[in-house]
This record gives C-alpha cells, structure tokens and sequence, in this order.
C-alpha cells in the first residue's frame, strides 16, 4: 500500500471521517474515527496535506493536527460543496474535502490563534446581548402602548418608560401587565450591565494589543471595530490587496457581467457580516460628525456625500476604511491624515 499524503477531514462532533490518497490519487483508507481517537490516528502518520472545512471546531483541530506535524488547508464549506459527488454523507463529504485542498486555485481561511478566537467570542457575546436588548426595549414599548403610554424614541424615552414602570403609582396599567412589565424592566438592566461589562472587557484587550491600538487611529475606527478586525483576521496577508480584504468583508458591488458588458449593483453582502455592520457604522459616525463641524478636513468626502445619498456615501467610505486597515494590517505602517501630508509637502 502506497503512503498516504492528502488527507480530508470530516469533523463533528462525536464521529470524525477521514479519506486518504497517496501521491497518485489511488485511496489508501476511509475510515471512521470517535472524537477520542482522532489525534492518536494521525500522531501514526507521516506529515500530511490535510483539509478541513471551516466550521465550528475547525481551528481547534487545525491548531491540533499542526502541532502534530501536518499542513492544515481550512477551506469554506461552500467552496467544497462543488467536489460532492452525488449524494451528501460524511464519507463522500471526506472525499469532497481531500479533492478541494489539493486544487491549486483553492482559497483557505487562515487558522486562528486562542486568543484572536477569545476576542471574537467577547465581540459575538456582546452582539448577543445587544440584540436581547433591543427586542427587550421592543417589547417594553410596545406592551405600554397598548395602554396609552408611548415615549420619543431613542434610549432618552426608553429610560423615562423604565423609570415610570419603576414607580408602580405613576403607572395606570393592570396589575398583571405591572409584573409582566417589571419583569422585562429588570432583564434589560441585567442585559444592559451584561453589554458594559463586555465592552470592558474588549477595551481592555485593545489596550493589550499594539495592532488594534494603531488602528484606532483611522477616522472610523474605535476599539469595537479595531478588535474586530484584529480578531476575524490574523494574516492581512492572505489578502493581494485592500480591495480584496474589502470584498471578503463584502463592501464591493455585486457583479452580473457577461459578453464584455459590466453590470455593477449593490454590495455583495457576502463575507463577514459583522465586520461590515461595523465598519459602515463607524462611517456614518464619521460623515455625522462632518455634517455637524463642516468637510473643511475632507473636502472629498464632501463631494461624495452631495452626489450620493449618505448611506450609499456610508457603504464607499467604509470600503475606504476597510482599505487603509489593510495597508496598517499587512504592511505595519501608521495612519497618515491626507490634510497633514499635504501641508507638509
């Protein structure tokens, strides 16, 4: 039997599949393997080509099989579904995955470090509890205005509803709907406490890293977004450009072109969701700012914002943004202001 050198991995989470070839393609085994035998499996062979889709666990195990020698290709699920021969299951998903990550053209996610991980688990928590607390303050308004009791929106006429449901004399509503009304006032404090908490947390560890602090220094970039970035991607590298980091984050327009003819719409919306919910934030952030203290500073931005609506001005300067951290991620330079570069020069 010839020696094994492409492996694909199929991970779950209690039965693993593997498929191996050799050099010539020839299958060498197929196998199924529990949770508890898999790094004993492949500590027996030799340094291996081994491919994993990326899913939950998969830097875990991608971290692992490392340390044991082998060279780890992570690659997105979509990207092997197209090598899956006729019906789905775990074997021929293995062998999906062991065809893809010997393609030349294959695109693989870098594997992240413990810690990039803990920084996006502090972000993904947050995100949690921020959307609790937004339908919490949903359900509180909505439940009051079925009585009558209605407030300006914004977290002003949010917190003046909180108090008056604090103050049960205040509050011409049924006993019942009182306790029902305590109830989600006091979850969302707790949730609210639980989203500070977070944020600390996030700030502490943007203070701890000299990437994230450097990128705070762009127009648009505050230490939620910083950390962000620093934690979703670890090897700005991996990106030939800042357009192609920005159209992984999916900030670039959808393409529908055929027969020479170029058709560009809206944004993909592919890639990284939150990231891209980030950055355009920090963008409007920005073009508020400017709309309240004038474009004396970006006079381009000005432009852009009088020929285009302000979210779509929003979506292009993010696209800006996502540029510029490339250049400070991949090439380890500092933000320079375009203003300052021009009065030295």
């Amino acid at each position: 039997m010839n020696e094994v050198s492409t492996i694909g991995l199929d991970i779950a989470k209690s039965v693993f599949q593997v498929h191996g070839i050799d050099d010539e393609g020839n299958v060498v085994f197929r196998k199924r393997l529990s949770r508890k035998k898999v790094l004993d499996f492949f500590s027996e062979l030799p340094p291996c080509l081994v491919g994993i889709e990326a899913c939950p666990s998969a830097h875990h195990w991608s971290r692992e099989l490392s340390r044991l020698g082998h060279t780890v290709g992570m690659m997105p699920a979509a990207y092997v579904s197209a090598y899956v021969k006729r019906n789905k299951n775990d074997a021929n998903d293995a062998e999906a995955i062991c065809e893809a990550v010997a393609r030349p053209t294959m695109r693989f996610v870098p594997v992240k470090t413990r810690e990039h991980q803990a920084a996006l688990m502090l972000h993904r928590s947050r995100q949690l509890f921020v959307k609790q607390r937004t339908m919490l303050s949903n359900a509180i308004r909505s439940c009051l205005a079925e009585f009558g009791i209605v407030a300006p929106t914004g977290r002003i006429g949010l917190i003046r509803l909180l108090d008056a449901v604090e103050e049960p004399d205040n509050l011409d509503v049924p006993p019942a709907a009182r306790i029902c009304l305590m109830s989600l006032a006091e979850q969302y404090r707790n949730t609210d406490r639980e989203v500070l908490r977070l944020e600390k947390a996030i700030h502490a560890w943007h203070r701890s890293n000299a990437l994230s602090r450097r990128l705070e220094e762009v127009p648009g970039i505050g230490p939620i977004v910083a950390t962000a970035l620093v934690g979703s991607i670890p090897d700005a590298t991996v990106f030939g450009s800042g357009r192609s980091m920005a159209a992984w984050i999916g900030l670039v327009p959808r393409q529908n072109s055929s027969g020479g003819k170029e058709r560009l719409g809206g944004i993909t919306k592919q890639g990284n969701r939150h990231l891209r919910t980030l950055l355009v934030t920090g963008a409007m952030a920005v073009i508020r700012h400017h709309q309240r203290n004038g474009f004396a500073k970006r006079p381009w931005l000005a432009d852009l914002v009088e020929r285009k609506p302000t979210k779509v001005a929003a979506v292009a300067l993010a696209n800006r943004i996502a540029r510029m951290a490339w250049v400070i991620m991949a090439r380890g330079e500092r933000y320079r202001d375009p203003l300052q570069l021009a009065v030295g020069a």
